[in-house]
């Protein structure tokens, strides 16, 4: 099997043999095993979601936005107040299936603006589908755009340096994070394709494993040369200046720039303060969530299933198996997220630059997040 950012579809798209039905990469097989799952219905999605067959910030927010689609597959014979009743619910559905990404709110409440007041079935899937294939296009250039605003950071080091830029990452923020490219990924892919010598460390991210399962996939099927690292290795490779830079991504980031991501992306955020590195986040303009100043106090931090701790999963003779870690009748607890506050943080790359962790910086860059901010306390 060998997929890569040029040869590989999209993470979530509308199966062009059947539109009744929405195809999506089942990512809790990789990098073992390449499938493509069919869902038929907004419930299938939610749970698709939750399962995280698909995820990523970028994918859930897509994912969500063809779950309205199906939806509105759904609703296609109800009409007036029965029809937007139909939608609201399954907006609700899909918004409660995980918390912590604001991406997937973002894609509801944009279907639901154009949907709502629609009489007509056919007339509302075709917008559904519009809107939908939107979000998807905006994705692929959003990130194509963070990855060439990174790339201008990674350059000035090699440049400055004259040698091998030394990137960490956290967890998985590449194209299958997204739609196509990534995030955190999309500077190292475009600095690789300039020819700018490049070497990522990447974090295995327990308890799901995202960076040694789908990160350092992505990386060696686009030819990155990269090492997988033990998540608590990271403070010691700073330490000896073996890390030039951090790049991560973000599922929220307030509008004063505190960053949600990955559990663990605090302590990176930490170590890599106290050594002097810089540490970048990734993001396209839908994970801000202009409503919030205190990630810390305010951002939702999903917490999932336990036996994700307490259990490992493995690949053993072409089935995937879940081996116990934790001695018998230990229990667990799994926060899926920490945030990171803006003092932590180097600087935002989004699709319309680079700024700094502050809401001065990231409203020069977004003003039209002024309208949502909340009232000062």
């Amino acid at each position: 099997m060998s997929r890569s950012t040029e040869t590989a579809p999209r993470t979530v798209w509308i199966d062009p043999d059947d539109p009744t039905a929405v195809l999506a990469i089942e990512q809790r097989l990789l990098p073992f095993e390449y499938e493509e799952v069919s869902i038929r219905t907004a419930d299938e999605m939610a749970a698709a979601i939750a399962d995280m067959v698909v995820r990523g910030a970028g994918c859930i927010g897509v994912s969500a936005g063809y779950g309205m689609y199906l939806a509105a597959l759904e609703a296609r014979d109800l009409s007036g107040d029965d029809a937007d009743d139909y939608l609201r619910r399954a907006g609700a559905v899909l918004e409660a299936s995980r918390p912590t990404a604001v991406n997937l709110t973002w894609a509801v409440q944009r279907q639901l603006r154009e949907l709502v007041g629609i009489d007509h079935g056919d007339e509302r899937l075709a917008k559904a589908r519009q809107v939908a294939d939107a979000i998807a296009d905006e994705d692929v250039a959003m990130c194509a755009a963070i990855g060439q605003h990174g790339l201008e950071v990674i350059r000035e080091i090699h440049e400055r340096t004259g040698r091998t830029v030394n990137i960490m990452t956290h967890c998985n923020a590449g194209w299958l994070a997204f739609v196509s490219h990534g995030t955190a990924t999309a500077p190292m892919y475009a600095a690789f394709d300039a020819g700018i010598p490049i070497h990522v460390w990447v974090s295995e991210t327990r308890p799901r494993n995202q960076g040694a399962r789908l990160t350092a996939w992505e990386l060696g099927q686009h030819g990155v040369p990269h090492t997988l690292i033990a998540d608590n290795a990271a403070g010691h490779l700073m330490q000896h200046g073996q890390v030039d830079l951090i790049i991560v991504g973000s599922d929220r980031t307030t509008v004063n720039g505190d960053v949600a991501n990955k559990i663990g992306t605090y302590m990176k955020a930490i170590a890599a303060d106290d050594n002097g590195v810089p540490f970048y986040a990734a993001l396209p303009s839908s994970t801000f969530d202009p409503t919030l100043r205190d990630g810390v106090a305010n951002i939702p931090i999903e917490e999932r299933d336990a036996t994700e701790v307490t259990n490992a999963t493995a690949w053993f003779e072409g089935h995937q198996i879940e081996p116990r870690v934790a001695a018998p009748g230990t229990e667990a607890v799994n926060f899926g997220f920490d945030v990171t506050p803006a003092r932590l943080v180097t600087g935002i790359i989004s699709e319309r630059g680079i700024s700094e962790a502050s809401e001065e910086s990231i409203l020069a860059l977004y003003p039209e997040f002024a309208a949502s901010l909340p009232s000062p306390e």
